[in-house]
């Protein structure tokens, strides 16, 4: 039997370039924080339009770590 915890944090990443950019830009900051990330999920995601665009991406990132 494996005895292991996980601790998740949620962060939202932002990108005018991309879904990819977002996600890769929230596990990084989130990483900065905690060298312990060890899987992410994408919960949420939506963004913004301008002039019939889209002009933003925002990804709602769960970023997991061991906590024993």
């Amino acid at each position: 039997m494996v005895d292991l915890a996980y601790r998740y944090v949620e962060i939202v990443g932002v990108s005018d370039k991309g879904l990819d950019d977002a996600i890769r830009r929230a596990v990084e900051e989130a990483y900065r924080e905690s060298k312990q990330i060890s899987w992410f999920e994408v919960s949420e995601i939506r963004g913004s339009v301008k002039e019939g665009k889209v002009k933003e991406y925002q990804v709602v990132v769960k970023v997991g770590y061991k906590v024993s």
